[in-house]
């Protein structure tokens, strides 16, 4: 079968030198890990106070490599821009996940990744998704009723677990059961692995689990892809396994399991982080559920399943799931590898140059972001978003590679919170 990536490969890209960056400010942290700890233990409070040392753009050591840190909206937009297609996706993401997520969407770049994209695209059109909605609405309310039976429970594993079941049938095309209980273990150990700080396989390491995982779910993938060939369906694998680009050309096997398993965890943890995130911030606010409750009734969802027509009008869940997202980003960084020299802010940055923007720092700058840590949905009005930088609010990334599944990232928050507000009323823990 012809590929898709045949005439165009990933190895065409260069492969720099690390460069010098000393001339550059900044530090190297501690021996051997870096700045490593400090990162993971806090990234926010190691943002700024790098940047209260050092400016907006500094160098320092984490995960094994220096790198260059540029932070501030102007940053966010040079390189997710990308105009002068200086900056690779696949050369900055690989050393982190091209172990656990090889060839994923966002490790592609410029022409491939185009092409990749836009047969892809097809699993996220509006009449796609609209197909399912059914199922996400059952999958939503069968869960939000039993959790009603616990009275108090921890919500992330709660949304972890559903959010896995509710992408069995849309993604995957299956009824949760073993088969989707597998591939939940198998995901979990992955995404941790994915920014565990030993980055080799090693017995007992959580890097070794994660490439079990990786394991588990080729085989999977191997069994399904043959079936899903020969007949129609309309669930993300079906649909990848019978595109056809312009030209002909069609997905390998190899390029079905490694963008379904890098889907699946995109999907996945974004709305489990986010979703966990807007439960938290309305926990602290009740006047927002309030507020929230209010458009629910108003757009006639006090009960019953939850149309596609009607997400559009439930603009104040938006709002609040979008400053959720300001406040507690699912990807905190972003990083890309030069493959040109540049010039930013001052510094020339050479050619094979790991630079990393910052979300996390830039959704809490006081210039953009008035009274930072305040839960304040209003910040997204059309108005509000008008003067802002285009730039300042970047948590599904930018440019060609702008989060392909941020649409469904929506519906599925707005389902999921119109089910849950109507039903329960968030209340956090004496002092939590």
């Amino acid at each position: 079968m012809s590929s898709l990536t045949s005439t165009i490969t990933q190895a065409a890209l260069p492969l720099p030198r690390q460069p010098d960056l000393s001339r550059i400010p900044g530090d190297e942290g501690a021996p051997l890990v870096g700045h490593t700890f400090k990162q993971l233990r806090d990234p926010i409070a190691f943002a700024e106070q790098m940047h209260a040392k050092y400016g907006p753009v500094f160098r320092l050591r984490a995960f094994g490599r220096t790198q260059l840190s540029l932070l501030g909206p102007d940053a966010n937009e040079l390189v997710l821009l990308n105009q002068n297609k200086v900056f690779s996706s696949d050369l900055g993401w690989s050393p982190t996940l091209s172990r656990l997520f090889p060839n994923g969407l966002m490790l592609l770049d410029f022409e491939v990744h185009r092409a990749h994209r836009r047969l892809m695209a097809f699993a996220f059109k509006p009449n796609v998704m609209q197909g399912y909605v059914a199922g996400l609405n059952e999958g939503i309310a069968a869960r939000v009723a039993q959790w009603g039976k616990t009275g108090r429970f921890k919500f992330y594993p709660a949304i972890k677990q559903l959010s896995l079941e509710l992408a069995a049938a849309p993604f995957l095309g299956i009824a949760w059961g073993a088969d989707a209980q597998k591939i939940n273990t198998a995901f979990a150990a992955m995404v941790q692995a994915s920014i565990a700080p030993v980055r080799r396989p090693l017995p007992f390491t959580q890097m070794r689990k994660g490439v079990k995982g990786r394991e588990t779910l080729s085989a999977f993938f191997s069994q399904e892809i043959p079936k899903r060939r020969s007949t129609s369906g309309e669930d993300m694998l079906s649909i990848l396994c019978n595109a056809v680009g312009d030209d002909g050309k069609r997905y390998t096997d190899q390029e079905i399991t490694d963008h379904m398993t890098f889907l699946m965890m995109a999907a996945h943890d974004t709305i489990t982080s986010s979703a966990t995130s807007l439960a938290h911030e309305l926990g602290r606010h009740p006047r927002w559920q309030k507020v929230l409750r209010a458009e629910i009734a108003e757009a006639g969802l006090s009960e019953g399943p939850v149309s596609y027509d009607t997400l559009p009008g439930l603009t104040q869940i938006e709002m609040a799931f979008k400053e959720a997202l300001r406040l507690h980003p699912p990807v905190p960084a972003l990083p890309r590898r030069t493959i040109a020299d540049i010039h930013f802010s001052g510094f020339d940055i050479p050619a094979g140059t790991f630079v990393g923007i910052n979300p996390l720092f830039t959704h809490r700058m006081e210039d953009h972001w008035p009274d930072p840590l305040r839960f304040d949905p209003t910040r997204f009005t059309p108005e509000n978003v008008a003067k802002r930088h285009k730039y300042a609010w970047v948590p599904f990334g930018g440019g060609a590679h702008m989060c392909l599944g941020l649409h469904f990232a929506h519906m599925q928050a707005k389902l999921l919170f119109t089910h849950l507000l109507r039903a329960y009323e968030i209340v956090l823990p004496e002092g939590y």
